[in-house]
């Protein structure tokens, strides 16, 4: 469904935001107090606007009000991100998603009212970790402790053989979601699927179990 989606701050992040925001179909008001980033990211976007988030005045004339939902994708400086949050809540801003840069900041923005806290290079670190520790694993989401979503290229002793046979929910407690090839995905294959070269399979499950699956 179609949103209209208010996004503070245009660094790495909230630009990546906007842009998949916009690609995904939803209206985008972009916002940065710098000149520079407004202008960059403007040919992308519903609308752009140079003007300081942490500004109550500044964010009701823009009609920050009327939006259901915001992107708060500041973090470098703390206390920007918190008075942004902080004003769209009072503004009455059902959903905002704030960017956090540490534990403190984002208790810090919960306190304040942030409805989501996220930690883009916590998570991007976790994801970076498990790719180092297990060859075959092509990216990993973290779920809770010790539990993820994993897509790997399966190892050459699954080529040939069908899910059925494999067994992997019962033996290494990781459940098939979905099978890739080229550029088709299968989501929640049937257990006949055979696996074939070039295959990346998306598993739902315990980190143990990949562990067991290398070995």
């Amino acid at each position: 469904m179609k949103q209209s989606i208010l996004v503070v701050g245009l660094g790495r992040f909230g630009t990546a935001a906007v842009k998949e925001l916009m690609r995904l179909g939803h209206e985008v008001l972009a916002v940065d107090h710098d000149e520079a980033r407004v202008n960059d990211v403007a040919p992308d976007v519903t609308h752009a606007v140079q003007l300081d988030a942490s500004d109550l005045d500044a964010l009701t004339g823009i009609g920050a009000g009327e939006f259901e939902h915001a992107i708060v994708a500041m973090s470098g400086h703390t206390e920007p991100s918190i008075f942004a949050t902080m004003a769209l809540k009072q503004l009455g801003v059902r959903n905002v998603v704030a960017k956090a840069g540490s534990a403190l900041h984002g208790s810090i923005l919960e306190r304040v009212g942030a409805d989501r806290v996220v930690y883009p290079e916590r998570e991007m670190g976790a994801r970076v970790a498990h790719v180092f520790a297990h060859p075959s694993v092509v990216d990993y989401i973290d779920v809770a402790p010790g539990f993820g979503i994993v897509m790997l290229r399966p190892p050459q002793s699954f080529v040939g053989r069908s899910l059925a046979e494999l067994d992997l929910a019962r033996r290494l407690q990781l459940t098939p979601i979905g099978l890739r090839r080229g550029d088709r995905v299968t989501v929640n294959p049937h257990r006949d699927e055979r696996i074939a070269a070039g295959d990346q399979l998306i598993l739902l499950g315990r980190d143990a179990g990949l562990e067991k699956l290398d070995k």
